[in-house]
């Protein structure tokens, strides 16, 4: 199969999230685009939220997250291929980010270090799963070559994490990103952890070192690299520039890799321990109540994309403990969204639900990717997604009486189940079942019904289908001078991805009803308007281009959504002068969006035209 192209996705989004110049740095997860912009002012999430391919686009931790699906990787591959945001641009770090509110800053720096780690994390988290279903079943033993080639590359992953996390760290905060590797080396160097196996008492300069172990320590090089991004900038300033290219690696390492064995690394491993000890001691206390707790907030947590901030409170639990039951916990609640989705679409009798519904189940308990189904079915229905998150707090609720555990960085699912086997096996799988067998009963009996769809849009289609019979004249809105939409400097609107018709550089700022009909959309803003014609053709006017950026500044909005207009209301004036004084283009096209219903939309003929006249002619098939 073709792979598919999403070149004129990547530039809509970008387009959207207020250009590229807007970006400060881009990165993706499992399911969604990471924007850290300049201006949130600039990001049109409206019409973000409506490009196909998108799910929904939140404003959380700091970031605009864009929630694609599964196709994330190659939607992100497109936004760098095809606009101007490059691999260098996704490297840079905002330097106001640490400005804004503490809890946002912490949670974008945690999900920025470690979010391009998650593939592989993941990758080799179902590896050790299937190595233990293989072991289980008699299939590989522990001394065989086969299992301990294949263990190597599981579990090379999460000792080696340090090497991983000192990179991309390096990105986050604009350090060397070599040296930051090599101060991690430094830390899992063989004869250093085989001095810590051993309890040899070290000395560096006559100082007592505290060894501690590093293989699969996440908080002590995180620290490190923080603390190296600021002595680079000290020593960029000081080392004369004749000899920076090995001086200041020099200086670096010589400095960083005692600093992290004699201070950063002993008291991290510290803060870490108690991370670890703090949470295990939160669930001994009433398991199954915090259990329900974790569980029941989960959906939330993943809904505003802050779930992948726990990650550091896993890998130590696993560091500490060799095994981790906060993600085991929330877990079913993977089996919870994927019921909740099942029932929709066991229920509906939509097509296009149906469509939607589908794939998302399935992609949540295979692979154990939910945001697609949060986003794009439960959450937009709303009781299926509560009754999916009562189902996860259940769930929760048995896994932890149940003290089941993981030896590694897992994401529920039916393929990555074997992962759990050992303590608490059974209570998780019942826990499951009854997440993902409950959700979807109930939802099916209570949670939902064709009913919830939204009964006025599907009326107006039905009401466009059986009225458009006979040609029809759309007038020009504004008197001025027609041009071509090809000519339009915004390739949403001049490659007729939004449907054909034409533009108009207004002479006058009074933007009028080009037809008899209903405005269906008028933006607070009043840079657009929707209006649906008696004879069935669906009109948007949009008055300049990117002023949606202006928020309502320069635009008198006349006219309010549902209201009934004849040609030649007044919809909306728009102060036209001091709209070029901000520096944008006044150009309006007149779009017909359903152009797909009509035979041919012919466009009058470029020139001077007033306003009354007709500018589009519309001709039914």
């Amino acid at each position: 199969m073709a792979k598919k192209d999403y070149s004129q996705l990547s530039k809509d989004i970008v387009k959207y999230v207020g250009g590229s110049d807007n970006v400060n740095s881009l990165f993706h997860c499992a399911t969604r685009l990471r924007f850290k912009v300049k201006d949130h002012g600039k990001v049109d999430k409206q019409n973000l939220e409506q490009l196909s391919g998108v799910i929904t686009v939140i404003d959380s931790g700091g970031q605009i997250q864009v929630v694609i699906g599964n196709h994330v990787a190659d939607v992100y591959e497109a936004v760098i291929q095809n606009t101007d945001i490059s691999q260098e641009r996704e490297q840079e770090q905002d330097q106001s980010s640490g400005s804004g509110n503490p809890l946002n800053t912490f949670m974008e720096t945690i999900s920025g270090i470690f979010a391009p780690v998650l593939g592989a994390m993941s990758g080799a988290g179902m590896l050790k799963s299937l190595l233990i279903l293989c072991t289980t079943f008699g299939w590989l033993t522990a001394d065989m070559g086969t299992y301990r080639i294949l263990y190597a590359a599981a579990d090379g992953v999460f000792t080696f994490i340090p090497v991983f996390l000192a990179y991309t760290a390096a990105k986050k905060f604009n350090a060397n990103q070599f040296v930051s590797v090599g101060i991690a080396a430094a830390l899992l160097y063989p004869d250093l952890t085989a001095a810590y196996s051993a309890g040899e008492a070290l000395t560096f300069l006559k100082i007592p070192v505290v060894l501690v172990s590093y293989t699969s320590s996440v908080i002590p090089i995180i620290i490190s690299v923080y603390v190296l991004s600021k002595l680079e900038k000290v020593l960029k300033k000081v080392v004369p520039d004749i000899c920076k290219t090995f001086l200041t690696p020099l200086l670096s390492l010589l400095i960083m890799v005692p600093a992290t064995y004699l201070v950063i690394g002993p008291i991290a491993d510290t803060v870490g321990k108690l991370l670890a000890s703090g949470y295990t001691g939160l669930v001994a206390l009433n398991p199954v109540i915090a259990g329900g707790l974790l569980g029941l907030i989960w959906p939330a947590a993943v809904m505003f994309g802050v779930h992948w901030g726990f990650v550091p409170i896993v890998m130590n639990n696993i560091a500490e403990y060799g095994r981790d039951t906060l993600f085991v916990i929330t877990g079913p609640n993977n089996m919870a969204q994927a019921g909740a989705t099942l029932g929709v679409f066991l229920k509906t009798k939509n097509k296009e639900i149906k469509e939607l519904a589908g794939p998302a189940a399935l992609s949540a308990v295979l692979a154990g990717i939910t945001e697609p189904a949060i986003y794009g079915v439960t959450l937009r229905f709303k009781r299926p997604f509560f009754i999916g998150a009562v189902f996860s707090g259940i769930a929760g609720a048995i896994v932890a009486a149940a003290g089941t555990g993981a030896p590694t960085l897992l994401g529920t699912s039916l393929l990555t189940l074997p992962g759990y086997i050992g303590v608490g096996f059974v209570g998780f799988l019942i826990a499951c079942a009854i997440a993902y067998f409950g959700a979807a009963a109930v939802t099916y009996f209570f949670g939902y019904s064709d009913d919830m769809l939204p009964k006025k849009k599907e009326n107006e289609k039905e009401a466009v289908v059986t009225t458009i019979k006979k040609d029809e004249e759309i007038k020009t809105p504004v008197s001025g001078k027609v041009i071509s939409l090809s000519e339009v400097k915004d390739e949403a609107f001049s490659g007729g991805v939004l449907g054909q018709g034409a533009a108009v550089i207004p002479d006058n700022g009074e933007i009028c009803a080009p037809c008899d009909g209903t405005v269906t959309v008028m933006y607070p803003t009043g840079h657009a308007v929707g209006i649906l014609s008696d004879g069935g053709a669906e009109i948007l006017i949009h008055i300049g281009m990117d002023t949606v950026s202006l928020e309502g500044k320069h635009f008198d909005v006349r006219a309010v959504q549902g209201q009934k207009v004849k040609a030649g209301d007044v919809l909306v004036v728009a102060d036209l002068d001091a709209i070029r004084a901000e520096g944008l283009d006044i150009t309006t096209p007149v779009i017909v969006t359903n152009t797909e219903d009509y035979l041919e939309i012919r466009q009058a003929a470029p020139g001077n035209i007033e306003r009354g006249e007709t500018i589009l002619n519309c001709i039914s098939k």
